[in-house]
């Protein structure tokens, strides 16, 4: 059971709720804090004051004034207009990400909603519920408010949710069928809900969580490789490495010492070479960077899903305009992530590529004893190839642009959602990517004669559980679909997380 306060909701929180389906609740004093500010809202508006979002407009509408008869019909409209999503829906877990990220803004007591809100929209999560919510139609400021209106739609019983079956089917029949009623939305609740970047920070939360794991992963892969390749370990020397002080430069190459350590395969190299290319020596340097760039999304995501990003904000008799919807710090932070990743893949790309190569690697051409009559593992890559370059095109920033919205009120916006978004097929092919240099590098390691290190070999040997040598063709596509499998695996996942050790 994950508790939601508003202030310690984690990364991991937040992919345990999206991907296990764990369960979540609200603790008591959010529930006060959210009591309270409700109370405090009643009080303004009975005072006459004018909020926007609550007797006003929305957007450029902002000074037409709305009655406090029709003040709970603005908020349905709101809702309703809003929901102009279009494209594919979003998968269930980015979803359920992001709704569980909504409930934890709310929650922390500056929004005004009632507690109806928060509780009702924690007890449809629990019980399953996945609104249709498409892919595109946010800009990333003034809130991911096309994403949240599909969402809130639904839970009006006016929108969709995707069955069990993958159909979209009314919300209502899903809301009878779990005994809960359509949920009616009052003063400032549906701006308050819509408002937010809870869309990005969903998103950029869940990927962060699979782009460790597929970091941690690559890190095995590259020892298969390095072995393969039958690289020195001179360039990790731990005093060297110090000299450049990156934190994430020291934590690889001290992962990659362990690694390798024992390997007489390695020990030869180092009596023999003077250096490797980049690809093997610029390991601790190129991928270090990567991991800097994780640790800082994870500060930059940690502090976001614990924010209040709606407006205006309550604050006992004070109430703010305020821009905390602008999505602006989530929005680099996925186009950084972005980029990083794409890196990361480059350089996999171009160890496969020597891999196969015969004139680099000292190895059977494309890995295969008898080639000519045999292909071997030519084409592999050419797919990493093919991956890399759709990943260049997707690693551009999303961020960079900006499109006025609302008759310029909305002058500048983030584009954080598309940044998103595009991250999670960055993720998925970098990941096929990794799954292929696993393939290559076990495959290599069948012509290596002098002794690698036992966790290189103890990392073969997962693999050949499920994927015998290569002798002669056949259909590479499901090699590489059954490392993809094993990446997924408990087996490999514990050795991966090991390294953080």
């Amino acid at each position: 059971m994950i508790t939601i306060d508003g202030t310690s909701l984690t990364v991991e929180d937040v992919f345990k709720v999206a991907s296990r389906r764990e369960k979540a609740e609200i603790s008591e004093e959010a529930l006060k804090n959210v009591e309270i500010s409700h109370r405090s809202l009643l009080h303004l508006t009975e005072g006459g004051r004018r909020i926007y979002g609550v007797n006003t407009g929305f957007g450029s509408l902002l000074n037409v004034e709305i009655s406090e008869k029709d003040m709970g019909h603005l908020q349905s409209n709101l809702i309703k207009s809003h929901s102009s999503g279009f494209g594919k829906p979003m998968s269930e877990p980015h979803v359920r990400a992001m709704m569980l990220v909504r409930a934890n803004s709310l929650v922390k007591g500056f929004s005004g909603v009632r507690t109806d809100l928060v509780l009702t929209l924690v007890d449809l999560l629990n019980n399953g519920f996945y609104p249709y919510v498409p892919t595109f139609g946010s800009v990333g400021a003034s809130g991911d408010l096309a994403p949240l209106a599909h969402v809130a739609l639904a839970m009006m019983g006016e929108g969709e949710v995707i069955d069990v079956d993958g159909k979209r089917i009314p919300s209502e029949q899903f809301l009878s069928s779990v005994g809960i009623k359509p949920f009616k939305f009052r003063e400032k609740e549906g701006v308050a809900f819509i408002n937010g970047t809870s869309t990005i920070s969903g998103i950029l939360a869940y990927e962060l969580h699979r782009s460790y794991l597929t970091f941690r992963e690559s890190l095995l892969s590259s020892a298969l490789s390095f072995e393969a390749l039958k690289g020195t370990s001179k360039a990790f020397t731990q005093w060297a490495i110090a000299t450049r002080p990156h934190p994430g430069q020291q934590f690889v190459a001290e992962v990659l010492r362990n690694l390798i350590s024992g390997s007489e395969n390695v020990e030869k190299s180092n009596r023999t070479k003077v250096q490797d290319p980049y690809t093997l020596r610029c390991i601790p340097q190129v991928y270090g960077a990567v991991l800097d760039t994780l640790n800082y999304v994870s500060e930059v995501i940690s502090r976001e899903i614990n924010s209040v990003t709606d407006n205006p904000l309550v604050n006992g008799e004070e109430y703010v305009s305020v821009g905390n919807f602008h999505g602006e710090p989530v929005a680099f932070a996925s186009d950084f992530l972005g980029i990083a990743l794409t890196d990361l893949g480059n350089m996999i790309e171009r160890r496969i590529a020597r891999i196969t190569d015969t004139s680099l690697s000292g190895l059977p051409a494309f890995l295969v004893a008898d080639s000519g009559l045999n292909s071997g593992y030519m084409i592999p890559q050419y797919t990493a190839a093919a991956l890399c370059n759709r990943n260049k095109t997707l690693a551009n920033p999303s961020s960079a642009d900006t499109i006025p919205t609302c008759a310029n009120q909305e002058d500048h916006v983030s584009m954080g959602t598309n940044a998103a978004t595009k991250l999670i097929e960055i993720n998925s092919n970098l990941e096929a990517i990794v799954a292929i240099e696993f393939l290559l590098g076990a495959q290599a390691l069948e012509f290596v004669e002098d002794k690698i290190s036992s966790k290189v070999s103890a990392i073969k040997e997962i693999l050949r559980k499920k994927i015998p040598p290569l002798k002669s063709d056949r259909p590479p596509y499901l090699d590489i679909e059954k490392v993809l499998d094993i990446m997924g695996s408990d087996e490999l996942i514990r050795m991966a997380d090991s390294l953080d050790e």
